[in-house]
């Protein structure tokens, strides 16, 4: 059996909310094996983006629990939590967050630098040459397109070797030219490097290309099905 990388139990999330409780999330239990790719979808406001956050210690849990790593995150205060994002994960948002006042090069290698590590710079131009950004490395975000911006999270993504990655919506501010590029991208590194993948999207055809798909309405998962491939 596969080691379990990512595990929540029963995880609710509410908000005080006009003097009551609003229900973003409601008993939510599922786990994600070491290699394997999960898409979570639904429609906007089906506590998907929610239930990312809660998985990648981003937020905690009104109750209920996260794992990661064997780690129970409801366990760790802040700091821990930023420490274990910093070690074992890697993310691709939808509205890109690369620093503006950092070239490419600089954004990708920021997270190792970060950990203190030294002589990052070549490891970042393998990267963004692999995500076909070899030629743009000087550039500042506002000079790339939003398909060579989401390239370039990709490779920061990446560079630290991440057991897991999570995704929200890297292809919702994509034309479908520029999201076809991003998906064989996110697919064939993650592939390459067997991270396991955690993807909340509204695009089917990126859904379906994980090996299982979760899907979300009103703050619970109301159905789950195996993605059968070739």
């Amino acid at each position: 059996m596969a080691d379990i990388l990512l595990a929540a139990e029963n995880l609710t999330k509410s908000y005080p909310s006009g003097g009551r409780e609003l229900i973003v999330l409601e008993n939510v239990s599922f786990s994600v094996e070491q290699g394997s790719r999960l898409a979570v979808m639904g429609p906007s406001g089906s506590g998907k983006t929610t239930l990312l956050g809660l998985c990648a210690g981003l937020d905690v849990p009104t109750s209920g629990a996260v794992s990661m790593m064997g780690f129970k995150l409801n366990a760790m205060n802040e700091d821990d939590r930023a420490y274990l994002r910093n070690q074992f994960t890697g993310f691709v948002f939808q509205n890109f967050q690369l620093l503006s006042t950092l070239t490419a090069l600089e954004n990708v290698m920021v997270p190792l630098e970060l950990r203190g590590e030294r002589n990052v710079e070549p490891k970042a131009k393998a990267l963004l040459d692999r995500v076909g950004l070899g030629d743009r490395l000087g550039h500042y975000p506002v000079q790339l397109s939003g398909g060579e911006q989401q390239r370039v999270a990709i490779a920061r993504a990446f560079i630290t070797a991440p057991k897991i990655l999570f995704a929200d919506e890297p292809t919702g501010n994509l034309d479908e030219e520029n999201a076809q590029q991003v998906i064989e991208l996110l697919f064939g590194i993650n592939g390459e490097e067997k991270t396991t993948l955690v993807l909340v999207t509204h695009n089917i055809e990126l859904a379906r290309k994980a090996d299982r798909i979760l899907e979300m309405k009103g703050g619970k998962i109301v159905n789950e099905r195996l993605v059968p491939h070739d």
